[in-house]
């Protein structure tokens, strides 16, 4: 089990593998982990596909609006919703697109982050300052490794359910 500093800011994501453990950073961009937190407490997270899964580059999600695979769930519009909060001002910083760090999802427009959110496979350099870092996987890596791929995934797989750590 990780050692959790922090538990008002670690999400756990349950996958059909395992926990995925990960510490969120509200010194580098609190909006968006405000946001993260407020979505899972709120159970919006809970059963979106993951629905852009690109083998050695990322796993995309967050599509709370197209992507509910339990409500609503429209595969060939999902990655194009968000949710029903304003959209998000960049938050860049130094932090590099490492392998296991959690980017914010976007349109062309650096300030259009929502809901959306993925999860690097590898060190995505060419990301930096590009696309606001807000997180890390600090336990379960190998479960997101094992995400179904594809653009979108025949049968995607989904987040069964987001909880911050301090309600778990």
């Amino acid at each position: 089990m990780a050692e959790i500093k922090d538990p008002e800011n670690t999400i756990i994501i349950e996958l059909k593998d395992g926990p995925v453990t990960i510490e969120l950073l509200p010194d580098v961009a609190p909006k968006h982990v405000e946001r993260m937190k407020e979505l899972a407490r709120a159970g919006a997270y809970d059963n979106v596909a993951f629905h852009r899964v690109i083998d050695g580059f990322m796993a995309q999600t967050g599509d709370v609006e197209h992507a509910n695979m339990e409500k609503d769930y429209n595969p060939r519009r999902a990655g194009t919703g968000g949710s029903d909060k304003p959209d998000l001002p960049a938050e860049f910083s130094k932090l590099p697109h490492d392998r296991g760090t959690l980017g914010a999802a976007r349109s062309a427009n650096p300030n259009s982050a929502n809901s959306q959110f993925f999860i690097n496979f590898g060190d995505n350099h060419f990301l930096n300052g590009q696309y606001t870092v807000y997180g890390r996987v600090i336990e379960g890596m190998e479960h997101v490794d094992a995400i179904t791929k594809g653009e979108p995934p025949a049968n995607p797989d989904r987040m069964i359910s987001v909880k911050v750590a301090a309600d778990a």
